[in-house]
């Protein structure tokens, strides 16, 4: 039987206030004193595990964990169209999908290095090649259901939101050391750096010419993201076995986020609406990250371990490393 719409709203109500009010916060920390909007959320969310487990609020932190990070994602479209990608040029195109392709398949085969299972792997290898805390919870979204799956989703949010952190700091004065042209640092940042913010912070830096090329190739990388999704969707949902909860056959929200990449491409979405989905999104992914905070135990994180930290720096180090190797090629 169908919940009614009203005894719905009441049972999800509660949680949703505590994910927007610990976005809120996050925010706050992020206008104020720079600190890292996401890496806040799940940091703020955290000690507040003990709401996931209370009836009154379970419900709706669950909602927000799942459902509005599958809104923002989709969201992400608005902010994609193909004269971005054709601006970039082919070269410096086809070096940012190898990179892409590159760090993934690396991340693959190395996790068995580092006791991970490939799920861990593509999780924490997806989120270093795509766009960081972002890609993480997508992909999350399509894996199969498992006993620490929200653990490895929070330790991989963290570990890549400081590390994107880390590389906003210094990759701008390694590409000044390496003397790399304004177009070559602006493809490096855009190229390697985790998530968007961080590539913003980082290109703007420099100059705004670097910071506006630095952001384009990470949207360029971001529009990555659902071909790949949808690809691990196919690919997991053939081999999950019939007594297993298989992932649907194209994830709605992929859709959706090629339908208002297409729309856009077009010029169908106008910029108020573009300005305001761009809202949304980042408010529903804040919500959501903070979310999984509160689903994620502090002890169980912590046994995720040393070796899975390397694993994700060794990840991030090789992405780095490919696309500066290519940017001397194409150089």
């Amino acid at each position: 039987m169908v919940q009614p719409l009203k005894d719905r709203v009441h049972e999800l109500f509660p949680g949703l206030v505590i994910a927007g009010l610990v976005a809120i916060a996050a925010q706050f920390l992020n206008e104020h004193y720079g600190a890292p909007a996401m890496l806040m959320a799940i940091l703020l969310g955290m000690p507040l595990n003990f709401l996931s487990e209370e009836q009154r609020t379970s419900a709706g932190i669950a909602f927000s964990a799942r459902t509005l990070l599958r809104i923002g994602v989709a969201l992400l479209g608005v902010r994609i169209s193909v004269e971005m990608v054709q601006a970039l040029g082919l070269p410096f195109l086809l070096l940012v999908i190898l990179g892409v392709l590159a760090t993934i398949g690396f991340s693959l085969m190395i996790g068995s290095l580092f006791g991970r299972d490939r799920l861990f792997s593509f999780l924490s290898g997806g989120a270093v090649a795509i766009c960081g805390a972002s890609a993480a919870m997508a992909i999350g979204s399509i894996l199969p259901k498992r006993e620490h799956a929200e653990r490895d989703l929070a330790f991989t949010v963290i570990t890549v939101t400081v590390l994107s952190t880390l590389a906003m700091i210094v990759y701008p004065i390694l590409t000044s050391n390496l003397g790399l042209t304004v177009d070559e640092t602006g493809v490096f940042l855009g190229g390697t750096i985790h998530d968007v913010a961080q590539v913003v912070g980082a290109g703007f830096s420099i100059n705004e010419e670097t910071g506006d090329l630095s952001t384009l190739v990470k949207l360029i990388r971001v529009t990555l993201l659902a071909p790949i999704v949808l690809i691990a969707a196919l690919i997991l949902r053939s081999s999950t076995g019939p007594d297993n909860a298989r992932p649907p056959l194209m994830p709605a929200f992929v859709l959706a986020f090629l339908v208002l990449a297409a729309l856009n491409s077009f010029g169908l979405i106008p910029e108020t609406v573009k300005d305001m989905a761009g809202q949304v999104s980042r408010w529903a992914l804040l919500a959501a990250i903070a979310a999984v905070g509160m689903k994620t135990s502090i002890p169980k994180l912590l046994e995720v371990g040393g070796p899975a930290i390397w694993m994700v720096v060794t990840q991030t180090v090789f992405l780095a490393l490919f696309v500066l190797g290519g940017i001397w090629v194409i150089g």
